[in-house]
């Protein structure tokens, strides 16, 4: 039986320590992000007295820098939930616990209010941080108005530039037969009245719409709700 696909997870963290705690407050993704954007920055500063065009100044390093991470995150309650995940039938439940690593707190004895050190694992990759800041914008709703579909900007910065940590196989499980490895998938919206049979027929090298169904936790593949997310190259053959 193949393995399942490695999802990215947020857990919190000791810093100091560089230990994980608190698992109840992990967060793994609904859907694998499409790209992992890493900026670096050096604390510089202009010697006194240079000007403009004096080639003869040297920029002096005043500091460790900083390292950054931006990422996308997409939540939907009307795909298949996380594992683990309660059933809701408001998105803001799901990010919620996404915001948690954003909220300030006295935490370990801090006499001040500070947000809890956060890790984004994903595969072999890691990063070590707090949440710098979180945008959420909430893109879809139901008939009552409420809300579906939310995607989470977060951007996670330390203090100090440092390589990319590489985590050991066990966190990143072989990819399933036949399919990309995570963020390379592109899951499409199926458009309002549409059926998972004329939409697989419609692409070419979709193959077995029922395996599709079945990968995608579809209930029901010939009455798709508008905007319900897809993943076309996902295969899991019926039991028999």
């Amino acid at each position: 039986m193949p393995n399942p696909l490695a999802k990215a997870q947020l857990i919190e963290i000791d810093m100091k320590k560089a230990t994980e705690i608190n698992p109840n407050r992990t967060v793994t993704v609904q859907f694998n992000p499409e790209s992992l954007k890493v900026s670096y920055a050096s604390q510089i500063k202009q010697p006194e007295g240079t000007g403009s065009g004096d080639q003869n100044g040297t920029v002096q390093f005043v500091g460790l820098g900083t390292t950054k991470l931006a990422v996308q995150l997409w939540f939907d309650v009307t795909h298949e939930l996380p594992q683990g995940t309660d059933d809701t039938a408001d998105v803001r439940d799901l990010t919620a616990k996404v915001a948690y690593f954003i909220t300030p707190a006295k935490r370990n004895g801090s006499k001040t209010a500070i947000p809890p050190a956060v890790r984004l694992r994903w595969g072999t990759f890691q990063f070590d941080g707090v949440v710098e800041s979180m945008e959420e914008t909430l893109e879809l709703f139901s008939n009552e108005g409420r809300p579906l579909r939310a995607s989470i900007g977060l951007n996670l910065t330390q203090q100090k530039i440092t390589e990319f940590a590489k985590v050991h196989s066990d966190h990143a499980p072989p990819m399933p037969e036949g399919v990309g490895p995570p963020g390379t998938r592109k899951l499409d919206e199926a458009p309002a009245g549409s059926n998972l049979p004329s939409l697989a027929a419609s692409k070419p090298g979709a193959g077995d719409w029922q395996s599709i169904a079945n990968a995608n936790g579809i209930e029901n593949p010939r009455a798709l709700a508008r905007g319900q997310l897809i993943d076309f190259n996902a295969r899991k053959p019926l039991d028999v």
